[in-house]
């Protein structure tokens, strides 16, 4: 006697593009808390998220955490680390704490985001250097920038002199967070 087997449920890739606005990145699908043209779901990402657990595959966010609180912050990593599949990336965006970008918006929320605060997102380095702060993600981080002219014409030793002496080199902080799950 010959079983048949069912068929395999195929669903295409769960791609985010999370704080749209007007710039949604194509092949994503736009989640934002205004209906701008070519946002696909209106949402409040400060509160919880309304996708499964291990359901997204990619995520992208350029210029939308700054203008979350700290506390907002923590529910919005906390959230993407829960809806993100094992090993799926989001790609962050942010203006440089060091540029006129992250200041002269009056809707960002202090404090701006900083090198720093990626290394809060590691579970491990959280639990040795900051067990009170209520993140429950792990998450590998590593980034870059986005230079002035004529920054990315130099070498690499001119840039990293410059980034850490001069403010206004760097323009945005571009950040790749993998899920370590």
């Amino acid at each position: 006697m010959k079983r048949k087997l069912a068929p395999a449920e195929v669903s295409a890739p769960l791609r985010l593009d999370l704080g749209a606005g007007k710039n949604k990145k194509p092949g994503f699908t736009g989640v934002d808390i205004i209906k701008f043209d070519g946002i696909d779901e209106v949402l409040d990402l400060s509160k919880p998220w309304p996708w499964k657990d291990d359901s997204i595959d990619e995520v992208h966010s350029s210029h939308f955490l700054e203008h979350l609180t700290g506390e907002q912050r923590v529910n919005f990593f906390n959230e993407l680390y829960r809806c993100l599949r094992k090993d799926a990336k989001a790609t962050i965006i942010v203006p440089h704490w060091r540029s006129g970008r992250a200041y002269g918006d009056l809707t960002h929320q202090w404090p701006p985001v900083v090198e720093f605060f990626w290394y809060y997102l590691d579970k491990n380095w959280r639990a040795a250097n900051a067990p009170h702060v209520p993140l429950l993600c792990d998450f590998a981080c590593t980034w870059g920038y986005s230079l002035a002219h004529p920054w990315p014409l130099k070498n690499q030793e001119a840039q990293a002199f410059a980034l850490n002496h001069y403010a206004e080199v760097a323009q945005d902080m571009i950040v790749t967070a993998a899920a370590r799950k």
